[in-house]
C-alpha cells in the first residue's frame, strides 16, 4: 500500500511539474529568452575560464611526472591528472554541440 501512495504521488508532482512548466513557457517567452541568454553567457565565462585551468593542470601533472624521481605511483598520478584535464577541456570546448544535440532531440 505505501508503495502504490508514494508512486502516485510520484507520477502527480511530475504530471503536475510538466504541465506548468509548458503552460508557464507559453505564456512567458520572456523568461525563456532570458535563461538561455544567461546560460550563454554562463558557457562562454566557463570557456574562457577553461583554457588557463587546463594548462594548470596540465603542467602540473607535468611536474608531479617530472619530479617522481622514478616512484610509479607518482607517474601513475601526474598522467592521470593530464588525461583528466586534457578530457575534460576537450568537454567543454564541445559544450556548445552537446547542447545543440540536445535541442534537436528535443524539437
Amino acid at each position: 500500500m505505501n508503495r502504490k501512495v508514494m508512486f502516485f504521488s510520484i507520477t502527480l508532482i511530475l504530471l503536475m511539474f510538466f504541465l506548468s512548466s509548458n503552460l508557464y513557457a507559453a505564456t512567458d517567452p520572456t523568461l525563456v529568452n532570458k535563461l538561455n541568454s544567461a546560460l550563454k553567457k554562463i558557457q562562454g565565462y566557463l570557456e574562457k575560464l577553461a583554457t588557463p585551468a587546463a594548462g594548470v593542470a596540465i603542467a602540473a601533472g607535468a611536474l608531479i611526472r617530472k619530479f617522481s624521481f622514478g616512484d610509479e605511483e607518482k607517474m601513475r598520478m601526474g598522467k592521470k591528472i593530464i588525461v583528466n584535464a586534457i578530457v575534460c577541456y576537450a568537454i567543454i570546448l564541445s559544450l556548445n554541440l552537446i547542447i545543440k544535440f540536445v535541442e534537436a532531440i528535443v524539437k
